[in-house]
Parts: structure tokens; C-alpha cells; sequence
């Protein structure tokens, strides 16, 4: 008998089609077209009508010179056009970069040179930063303005066309395809890492498409589900959920800005059944008035990732009758990689055991080949005993390409055939992955990375600084916020609030410290400074001035 693997199968046009979740939208327009598929203020569009308009916007780019390889930034906020890009812009072969709307002038300057941006589709509200980083930017960018009816704020045209005359060029025709590779680059996101310069994290059409699809499996979702945009459409391009919507034939519904009274008002009137955020989106609603919360008698389901989620935002939310769920992952893999699956009998468990075990960062994805904790002197893994600390790593499609132009740091972080997250964590006798500690100096704050380097070097600006070291320091709001450390220039005075202010005139204002000690940094032997000391002293500050 003839091995199989020797007959003549080989891939054809008739059996094989690289993955791309630009099928996914293609489908629901054909199958659910008069669907509704995006809901934002008094706007709605229906499935066919979101991918007439993607097309549109794709056709347009290609008559403006945009081709394959190519980069379109976006610098925009959860609404109607964001959805669009996610669609128009890679059909056409180019590569999304959508923005982190937070960022100072400065850090879009780099990131539209580094990422090498042709175009920019910029909201009116983000002109003033928008503007400054253009200043810095010494290549002709075509910029696409765009005026949200839902913003009645100041801001101003920065091109010569807005997005609905841009549109309006388009052919809504265009012939939709995905890429002939499905390896193929479909996104760029920064991260922030442990350094000043932000790296470029590269998605690839084949990862989108398996995350997205994993979003529904690993969730649970059911058809049709209602999702409500509480987490930016920025952040790892949404978790990979503007393109699950599309394969779910969902809603999503838009909002501009997080606000208690806006997503439960949301929640009520559109029947709202799915959420994700950070614990500060699960505190803020958690906290709010029971009055906010009347009359919302459907199953709302949410997911919960960032910094490790207090216990206590996990009580608050089962309190209110939330389904939450805690998913863990990086920019470097598409957002959620993996979930704490729960298992029927926890239910049966007291309250604060369920806590206990839904805090968990947990297994791999449906698409995730792996999630491990590993020693990474010499990659074996850990012990699964709850309490011996390795270093969480993962392998498998939900891994991004690599950094942009950075071979060093894409090598560094595939050391040994796997990803190294930098969080150090224990195996627990269950199989199931829980964060104890953070290798690198990475503050998450709200659901955003902030580099205490970057942080440190502004602060090294002031003159009256020598010596400066930023650590963690726990915030009911926001999870984590900065806390600064400095030692002063002899004869040097300054005070805490001026500090604050300098800062303030020179980074993005979530960077920015929110308290600042003066005293003489902790340093080894080698006069490196140590930050766990700092660590504890802010912890234990932080504590007292809590209660």
C-alpha cells in the first residue's frame, strides 16, 4: 500500500484559500444584508451598507496610490469609520495602523515616520496633537479628515478632503479578495514594552482571522450577538473584535467615550449583550448608581484582561449579575490568548473561592497552540505546584510576525521556539496559568502599557532631577497607576505638583505620574537601582493613605 502522504494532493484553488478575516464581512453582507451592523448616535448602518462603504474606501485609496505593503494610520475613536478601515484599508493590500488616540504629539511623530504612514484618517477632536506630530514629520502624508456628528468639541481640518467626500470617490464595486498569502501583514500596533521607543507589533492575516474566531468559541458568543464598544478599537485592533462581529453577524455598537451613564443607557435601549474592558471599565460600572442600572434584564456577558483584575472588581461585577470572564495576552498576540475557562462545578463554590479561580489568567485560546509557564535559564517547565515562578510564554498563530525594523528585539522575544511574555507566574495543579509578578517595569494603567523608562527619561529632563525610577503602585480607578521616585540636585528644591505639571507638558497625561517621593533611591552594590524596594514603599504608602 501507497503512503498517502506520497499521492498527488496537492493545495489548488478548488481546496485551499489563505485565511483572512476580510472574508468574514463578505459573507454576513451576502447572507444578513439588511442586518443591522453598526449603531453610533443617530447613525446606523446595515451589513451591506458597512461593506459597500469598506469598498468605497478601499477603491479610494487605490486611486490615491495606496498598494500592497503600504501603511494607512488612523488616528480615531470607537465609531462608524473605525470599523470601516478594518476592511478597506487591507483589501486593498495595505496594512491598518490604527492609533492610540492618548498619545502625545511627540510619540505619533515617530510612529507615523517608523511605520512609514502614505496616509492619515484623523478625527477633528485629536487636530491640536495631530497637528504637532505633522510639524516632526518630514514625508508627505495625505490626511483624511474626519467630523463625527456624535463630537461637538474644538478641533480643526487638517487636509484638504473629509472622509465622506473621500468615500463618495470610491467604487462600490470593488472587487473584494484577500491576500495571496495569508502570512501577509493586516495590522500594526505599538506597544510601549520596557523601553522609550515603541516597537511595531505586526498581525498577520492568518492570526486575525484564527483570534477572531476564537473571540466567539472561547467566549461562548451566540449569534447575533449586541456588542458594546467599551474597549478602543486601538487597543490590539479591538482584541480582533470588529473583525468577530463581522463573522458573529452581530451589532456593534459604537461609543465615543467610556461613561457610566453612557454604557448602561447603551446596554438598555440597544439590548446590549456582550462588553470587554479593563477592570477600570468593570469598576466604573460596578460603582455606579443602582439607578444607572435599572431596567437591564438581559444576560450581559463580559470580558475582563489587563493588569491581573482585583478580586474585588470580580465580586462587584457577579454582585450586579455580570457574567465576567478573565482572558490574558499581549499586544504581541492579538489581545486575548488565553481564557480562564470555567468549569460547571465552580459555581457550586463560595463566592470568594469562585473569585478566587475566575482571576486566574488560565489556558490557551481555541486557536493557541500553547500557553505555558517555563524556567527561562533553561526553558523546562516549572512545577505544577501552585507556588514555583517561571516565565509565562506562548506558541502558536496567536503570536504576532514580529517588530517592525527591530530583528534584535523579534529574536530576543522567539528565544528557545517561544514567545517570552516577561510576566513571571505559577503553574497551578489544574493546568491553569496565574500572574504573581512582572519581570519587566511595565505599568498597566486603565488597559494601557506605560514604560516606566519613558516616563524616566522626561523626568531626568528637569533640572532639578539626578536620579529618577517609576514603579507600580496599586489605584482602585485605574488598577496601576505610575508612582515616581526621585532624588534631587544638591541645593535643588522643587515640589511634587510641579513635577506633575512638567510632566504633564511632556508626555501623554495617562503616563504621567500620580504621586512623587523624594528620598534616596535603594541601590545593589553595582549602583543599580532596586525597584522592588521602591515597589514596596509604594504599595505600603499607597496603603496607608487608603485607609
Amino acid at each position: 500500500m501507497q503512503n498517502i502522504y506520497k499521492q498527488n494532493l496537492d493545495k489548488n484553488t478548488a481546496n485551499f484559500t489563505p485565511l483572512s478575516p476580510l472574508t468574514f464581512i463578505e459573507r454576513t453582507a451576502y447572507i444578513y444584508p439588511q442586518r443591522t451592523a453598526v449603531i453610533h448616535g443617530q447613525r446606523r448602518y446595515t451589513w451591506l451598507e458597512t461593506f459597500t462603504r469598506a469598498r468605497c474606501l478601499a477603491s479610494a485609496l487605490v486611486a490615491h496610490g495606496i498598494v500592497e505593503g503600504d501603511t494607512v494610520a488612523a488616528m480615531l475613536n470607537n465609531t462608524p469609520e473605525m470599523v470601516e478601515c478594518h476592511f478597506g484599508v487591507p483589501v486593498t493590500g495595505a496594512v491598518l495602523h490604527a492609533f492610540n488616540t492618548r498619545l502625545d504629539a511627540e510619540t505619533v511623530a515617530f510612529m507615523l515616520e517608523h511605520g512609514e504612514a502614505r496616509v492619515l484618517i484623523t478625527d477633528r477632536e485629536y487636530s491640536a496633537t495631530v497637528k504637532k506630530a505633522l510639524a516632526k514629520v518630514q514625508r508627505p502624508i495625505l490626511i483624511i479628515d474626519v467630523d463625527d456628528p456624535e463630537y461637538s468639541g474644538a478641533g480643526e481640518r487638517l487636509g484638504s478632503i473629509d472622509y465622506e467626500q473621500f468615500l463618495a470617490g470610491g467604487d462600490p464595486d470593488y472587487p473584494w479578495q484577500g491576500p495571496d498569502d495569508e502570512w501577509n501583514a493586516i495590522s500594526l500596533n505599538y506597544t510601549s514594552g520596557t523601553t522609550g521607543n515603541p516597537k511595531g507589533v505586526v498581525y498577520h492575516h492568518r492570526g486575525v482571522y484564527l483570534n477572531a474566531l476564537s473571540n466567539i468559541v472561547s467566549w461562548g458568543m451566540e449569534p447575533h450577538s449586541v456588542y458594546l464598544w467599551t474597549l478602543p478599537m486601538f487597543h490590539c485592533n479591538g482584541w480582533c473584535f470588529v473583525w468577530t462581529m463581522a463573522a458573529n453577524a452581530g451589532t456593534n455598537v459604537c461609543l465615543r467615550r467610556v461613561d457610566a451613564k453612557l454604557i448602561f443607557d447603551a446596554i438598555r435601549e440597544h439590548g446590549v449583550t456582550h462588553y470587554c474592558g479593563a477592570p477600570i471599565v468593570h469598576s466604573l460600572m460596578a460603582n455606579a448608581p443602582p439607578a444607572l442600572r435599572a431596567g437591564i434584564t438581559q444576560k450581559l456577558s463580559g470580558l475582563i484582561a489587563a493588569a491581573p483584575p482585583p478580586e474585588a472588581v470580580i465580586e462587584q461585577m457577579a454582585n450586579i449579575g455580570v457574567d465576567l470572564t478573565h482572558v490574558y495576552g499581549l499586544t504581541e498576540t492579538y489581545g486575548p490568548a488565553a481564557v480562564c475557562a470555567k468549569h460547571g462545578d465552580w459555581a457550586d463554590q463560595p463566592l470568594a473561592r469562585q473569585v478566587e479561580l475566575n482571576a486566574r489568567q488560565g489556558v490557551r485560546y481555541h486557536a493557541q497552540e500553547a500557553i505555558t509557564v517555563l524556567d527561562p535559564s533553561d526553558m523546562q517547565p516549572v512545577p505544577w505546584d501552585g507556588e514555583t515562578m517561571g516565565e509565562i510564554m506562548f506558541r502558536g498563530n496567536l503570536v504576532m510576525k514580529g517588530y517592525l525594523k527591530n530583528q534584535k528585539a523579534t529574536e530576543e522575544s522567539f528565544a528557545g521556539g517561544w514567545y517570552h511574555t516577561g510576566d513571571l507566574a505559577v503553574m497551578n495543579p489544574d493546568g491553569y496559568v496565574k500572574i504573581k509578578d512582572r519581570s519587566k517595569d511595565v505599568i498597566i494603567s486603565g488597559g494601557e502599557n506605560i514604560s516606566s523608562i519613558e516616563v524616566e527619561d522626561v523626568l531626568y529632563r528637569h533640572p532639578a532631577v539626578i536620579a529618577a525610577a517609576v514603579v507600580a503602585t496599586p489605584d482602585e480607578k485605574w488598577g496601576e497607576v505610575p508612582c515616581a521616585f526621585l532624588e534631587l540636585r544638591e541645593g535643588a528644591t522643587v515640589s511634587e505638583e510641579e513635577i506633575i505639571e512638567f510632566c504633564r507638558q511632556n508626555m501623554a497625561r495617562f503616563k504621567v505620574p500620580k504621586r512623587v517621593i523624594f528620598n534616596p533611591l535603594p541601590r545593589t552594590s553595582t549602583g543599580k537601582i532596586q525597584k522592588y524596594v521602591l515597589r514596596q514603599q509604594a504599595n505600603s504608602t499607597a496603603a496607608i493613605s487608603s485607609s
